[in-house]
């Protein structure tokens, strides 16, 4: 089979078992791209990139370009066969995409086109949905548009939140990676244009935090689930004097009916440190959260230390 010559552009923690995969793969890692590095904390010291901190330590050439053009430079200087897209977090215009021979191949966390965008798993979860899975296809202008390669599905488990479903679908996707990179070294090219209704996977916004407990209890469980790597959803309680933030860390649906009351009510203390509050439809197990200024904590030693009790009401 034909060694490649390939860039890899990637920048966060999850992009680094797919460089990691290519490396131990033996093919011809001619470079890897990420994004600048950022500051942050409070003393805003700059962050390298997880990926081109992994890179350094594969003794692999790194970049950072701060631009389109210095992107578009970079590539033309390395002359890849293919490249390989892992959350990179940018748009690649459609002459740079020409500088690679075979194309630039991404892996994107949904079954296209279901969920193009910046957060599929995140919204696979906030929206309830039972399957799962990882897509190969070729970058074209579009968001999440061009031809499939290759598909691989996974169901989603009661037990999931983002961390869980971001590594199964992690692992599943290297694997798929792997497998296409086979394929091209082999002189097999799968371009199949997406079919079927394309729904949309949006940056993940404060505004969507807020639990709103006039909804169904299934719904909010969705984003509990869905928010569990951030921003965490959130609501407010009143004590004397000001509003006070709740993040839900963990949460679940009760076992058993649940008693009529107004949405937001306090329900009862569950054994295992939660409480049951009522929703339009249902209630929410609130297992563990964290109050704004304080460490997390148990449901249970929340409504103590609040002084909350079954019949109050949530906001």
């Amino acid at each position: 089979m034909a060694k490649l010559r390939i860039v890899f552009l990637g920048t966060p923690d999850i992009a680094c078992g797919f460089l990691s995969r290519i490396a131990a793969a033996g093919h011809d890692l001619v470079g890897v791209i990420s994004q600048p590095d950022r500051p942050v904390g409070r003393g805003l010291k700059l962050c390298c990139a997880p990926v081109n901190a992994l890179a350094a330590k594969l003794c692999l050439n790194a970049y950072k370009p701060a631009s389109r053009a210095e992107l578009h430079s970079v590539l033309e200087e390395l002359k890849p066969d293919l490249a390989v897209v892992v959350a990179y977090g940018r748009l690649i215009p459609a002459a740079t995409l020409a500088l690679a021979r075979i194309g630039f191949l991404n892996v994107h966390f949904s079954l296209l086109p279901k969920y193009r965008g910046a957060a599929p798993v995140q919204w696979t979860l906030i929206n309830g949905e039972k399957t799962a899975g990882v897509t190969l296809f070729w970058l074209d202008e579009g968001m999440d548009t061009g031809p499939v390669f290759l598909k691989r599905e996974e169901p989603v488990l009661e037990s999931d939140d983002a961390p869980a479903l971001f590594s199964r679908l992690s692992a599943s996707g290297a694997d798929l990676l792997e497998e296409g990179l086979k394929k091209i070294s082999a002189g097999e090219m799968i371009r199949v244009p997406q079919a079927g209704e394309a729904s949309a996977a949006p940056k993940l916004t404060p505004g969507l935090t807020w639990l709103d407990f006039s909804l169904p209890a299934a719904s909010l469980l969705g984003k509990v689930r869905g928010l569990a790597c951030g921003p965490r959803p959130r609501f407010n309680l009143e004590v004397p004097g000001r509003k006070v933030t709740v993040q839900v860390l963990t949460a679940a649906l009760p076992e058993g009916p649940v008693k009529d009351a107004a949405p937001g009510a306090v329900l009862s203390v569950e054994p295992g440190g939660g409480f049951v509050v009522k929703c339009g439809v249902g209630g929410l197990l609130v297992k563990s959260v964290k109050p704004e200024g304080k460490n997390e904590m148990s449901g249970a030693d929340f409504l103590n230390g609040s002084r909350l009790k079954p019949g109050d009401i949530l906001r």
